[in-house]
């Protein structure tokens, strides 16, 4: 008997010490591996790293230069010798610099200002506030720095206007033109209720030789987006049309002869972003497609969708495009059991070579999970492409505990993504299979999947999850009295709706950041744009939109019965923290099972290390808890 136990015990001691898997801790010890561009010879690629103290709940940034065909990478202090970020003039002359203005009178003090510790803001219009910050009266505009007097110019002096735009936008909102005559940008040139209903950005061109400014695409009313010139000077830009819907299908535009061409009309796909060619004549771009996100090419010369090629395939995401060198396309990718590397691509076959190797001796050290891709009947005679991830090690012959995963967006794509808080890798690592179903509203399966969820929240989509999880749990190795379903967002909704409607498959929720009240959603998001298109406008029209009476979770909670736990932001704007608070306190009174996380200084995301370690241990601890 001893025997036994000593050899069990020295198994056990090996296994731990081989066989690691991944946890949150090791999660934030990862490098994030992050692109900055081509080198002015496009010989080598900048790239930084980015690590994070928990101890310190902070981050810092190293950068280095790898060459093109691959080699080991060097530590840089100062690219400004070996980049060009493009913001500077051609002629060397001026340089754009975005700056916060102080536009309009906000606070009480401006109002009032002897009353100089007064704590108020004062409103007579919508947009009072946005993402996870109150409007304040500043905007960020665009200046131009004469490099060699030091004088600035702010080309859009007193608008009440944003350029990058806020929150998201960056340095793909502003470009010189080719010859360095004029500046494009991107704004939303609109204010106040207009402005919270309105997906209207443009792309404007200030020109310097007169100083005036004109809208190139003011015929079109919804996003125009991402400016870039080709090097024979013709502009391009990614455009939706239809006013207020902000995932509808993004095209890519060029202006030719004053002419407004869409390049992408006939296509049924979304594209995500785009670069042009060193040619003048080649387009790539990124788009998603069956689950994944690859990188496609498009001949400018050819008319239709037959001058569209798809260049790489396989089960992984291209997220990002950084350059072209000769035949070569430096890209970052991604996939379920890996973050982000950088990797070039043969535009000739669409071969990957990877180029950096930042987190290969983690990688190398953890056993990965294993992710399927199977084909799902749906309800209405469709087949839906689900992502299965098993546990590292996975034994058919065991049982285990699985988690429905429910994707936000709603329109977002359930691809090979790599989250540092949703990760597929870390929740297998803890022994659950998780089914994650790219159900109606998701981009990669032409546009009328794409847009079925508008206005059908609780409909096919709902029936989409659970053709997922009653299809998989038809497996012996699912044990179906252990399966949870989680998300945030659009999935944080679901799991409100879900508790209402599941017919006990499920033992455990867990909503992050969810829509539980469509009503008072509806009173209190900023973006109303989006609960317009996507609810079906306000509350009081008649008839009332579905999404209140037939989709709204609220009027389900007596059904509930099922533990959940709900975790919510204090400055997420987007889905305010009533929408928690208020899921949560039913939950309490209808005597459920439930827990509350509240993160006071987090928006619609946790950002910070600390606070994300806390959101992992709880998420774990909580399934433990309930699904034993």
């Amino acid at each position: 008997m001893k025997k036994i136990f000593f050899l069990s015990f020295l198994f056990s001691c090996y296994f731990s010490a081989t066989a690691q898997v991944m946890t949150p801790e090791k999660l934030w010890a990862l490098e994030r591996v992050s692109a900055v561009g081509l080198t002015n010879d496009a010989e080598k690629v900048i790239f930084r790293t980015r690590s994070y103290s928990i101890d310190d709940n902070s981050g810092s940034s190293k950068t280095f230069v790898i060459p093109v065909k691959g080699g080991e990478p060097e530590l840089v202090r100062n690219i400004d010798s070996i980049y060009s970020d493009g913001k500077v003039s051609p002629s060397g002359k001026w340089q754009i610099l975005p700056k916060e203005v102080e536009v309009e009178p906000v606070k009480g003090e401006d109002f009032y200002p002897e009353l100089e510790k007064s704590e108020v803001y004062i409103y007579d219009d919508l947009n009072y506030r946005h993402w996870d910050k109150w409007e304040d009266g500043h905007y960020s505009h665009l200046f131009l720095k004469d490099l060699s007097t030091g004088e600035e110019i702010d080309i859009m002096e007193g608008e009440p206007h944003d350029t990058p735009l806020q929150p998201f936008g960056g340095p793909e909102d502003y470009i010189w033109n080719n010859d360095g005559t004029k500046v494009y940008y991107v704004s939303k040139k609109v204010k106040g209720k207009e402005y919270a209903v309105s997906t209207n950005t443009d792309i404007y061109a200030y020109d310097l030789a007169t100083g005036t400014t004109s809208n190139l695409t003011e015929e079109n009313q919804g996003y125009d987006t991402q400016p870039a010139f080709s090097k024979d000077g013709v502009l391009a830009w990614l455009q939706m049309d239809e006013p207020g819907y902000e995932a509808d299908k993004n095209d890519i535009i060029i202006l030719r002869d004053e002419k407004q061409i869409n390049l992408t009309k006939n296509w049924d796909g979304t594209v995500s972003s785009f670069t042009w060619g060193n040619d003048g004549k080649t387009i790539y771009f990124l788009a998603p497609v069956m689950g994944t996100k690859q990188l496609f090419v498009l001949d400018t010369s050819k008319k239709g969708a037959s001058s569209i090629k798809q260049l790489t395939e396989g089960q992984f995401d291209i997220t990002g495009l950084v350059g072209q060198a000769g035949n070569t396309m430096v890209v970052s990718r991604t996939d379920m059991n890996h973050a982000a590397e950088l990797y070039t691509v043969n535009l000739k076959n669409g071969n990957l070579t990877q180029l950096t190797h930042i987190n290969d001796d983690f990688y190398n050290n953890i056993e990965l999970s294993m992710v399927e891709k199977r084909m799902i009947p749906t309800t209405d005679g469709k087949e839906m492409l689900t992502w299965v991830i098993y546990p590292p090690n996975f034994d058919p012959n065991k049982k285990y505990p699985t988690l429905l995963y429910l994707q936000g967006g709603p329109q977002s794509p359930l691809s090979q993504f790599y989250s540092f808080r949703w990760n597929f890798q870390l929740m297998a690592a803890n022994g659950y299979i998780v089914v994650a179903p790219n159900r109606r509203g998701m981009p990669g399966y032409g546009v009328e999947w794409n847009e079925q969820i508008s206005g059908d929240w609780g409909g096919q989509n709902i029936q989409d999850y659970l053709s997922a999880i009653d299809a998989v749990s038809e497996e012996p190795f699912v044990d179906k009295e252990r399966i949870g379903a989680v998300g945030a967002s659009y999935g944080g909704y679901s799991v409100f709706y879900l508790a209402g409607m599941h017919n006990n498959r499920f033992k455990s929720f867990i909503a992050h950041d969810g829509i539980f009240n469509i009503r008072s959603m509806y009173g209190t998001t900023e973006e109303l744009f989006f609960v317009n298109k996507d609810l079906g406008g306000p509350y009081w029209e008649t008839p009332t939109p579905r999404a209140y009476t037939d989709f709204n979770p609220i009027n389900f909670v007596d059904k509930w019965n099922t533990p959940i736990m709900i975790v919510q932001g204090g400055i997420d704007f987007r889905v305010p923290v009533g929408q928690g608070l208020e899921a949560f306190q039913a939950a309490q009174l209808r005597g459920i099972k439930s827990k509350l996380l509240y993160f006071p200084m987090e928006n619609h995301w946790i950002l910070s290390p600390q606070n994300a370690i806390v959101w992992q241990k709880e998420f774990f601890k909580w399934l433990e808890e309930t699904l034993k």
